[in-house]
């Protein structure tokens, strides 16, 4: 069992947990997750790690609270245990001098892209970083983001804060105005398909962080699957990151709405 140590709320659904874990805090890298699990009967959920102290043996979770089982997980104070968290899993984003990097993330996928914006700034990269959300109070994370980041831009949709418009707009921004050698971007699925779509018309290489449903995360349920470049991968174990213009979005949309 795992002691939470800390928890901040980042919005009225959005938690940061604190959690022990100091072999995970020591071996993570940029782009791994782990599996939580809250009770003997709980249900296993992915969660990318965010940031993590490996003097305090801790790591940094960011949890959106959605159904009844992130619901439990919000519900944790300091001084509760996980009963279960496994991990790092994934594979690590690979990290290099590629030149200008945008990092586009949105919503709660602001947390996963934080550890990659420092990551690609460390390996001397040029990094400009586009925060999207719906409002002002779903923003999360900026004064960490803006640590790492030479540039920060924000969308919001109802344009109550930075500018108003979709993360498109300012990716497109961006490409238009300077020469960008790889774009990240990690959020809804939707918004990563048109990230995709936009970033392939202007023949900028682009990864996906993709957030499928899991349940092993060892890739032997079959669960995360989803189809790149015409070929079946397990987003647990050959991801979570793949080449975003050969993921077939509207296929994987279909599988997040399968228990709705």
């Amino acid at each position: 069992m795992n002691k939470i140590v800390g928890k901040e709320y980042l919005s009225e659904k959005i938690v940061k947990l604190e959690v022990e874990a100091p072999l995970i805090a020591k071996s993570r890298r940029a782009g791994h997750f782990v599996i939580v699990r809250i009770g003997d009967t709980g249900e296993r959920i992915p969660y990318t790690i965010a940031s993590s102290d490996i003097e305090k043996g801790t790591i940094t979770l960011v949890i959106q609270l959605v159904g009844k089982s992130s619901e439990k997980i919000c519900k944790l104070e300091v001084g509760d245990y996980v009963t279960d968290l496994v991990g790092p899993l994934g594979n690590a984003t690979h990290i290099e001098k590629y030149g200008t990097v945008v990092c586009a993330g949105g919503g709660v996928g602001i947390a996963p892209m934080l550890p990659i914006i420092e990551a690609m700034s460390k390996a001397g990269n040029k990094v400009i970083a586009i925060l999207a959300a719906r409002s002002k109070e779903l923003v999360i994370l900026e004064d960490q983001v803006r640590e790492f980041a030479d540039e920060l831009i924000v969308m919001t949709d109802d344009g109550s804060y930075g500018e108003k418009g979709l993360i498109t707009a300012g990716v497109e921004k961006i490409i238009k105005r300077e020469k960008v050698d790889l774009c990240v971007t990690i959020g809804p699925a939707v918004m990563m398909k048109f990230v995709a779509l936009l970033t392939k018309k202007y023949e900028v290489p682009t990864l996906a962080s993709l957030n499928t449903i899991m349940v092993d995360g060892t890739g032997m349920c079959g669960a995360c699957r989803v189809t790149v470049g015409g070929e079946t991968k397990f987003v647990c174990v050959d991801g979570p990151e793949f080449d975003a213009h050969k993921v077939d979005f509207d296929e994987m949309m279909i599988r997040l709405n399968a228990y709705n």
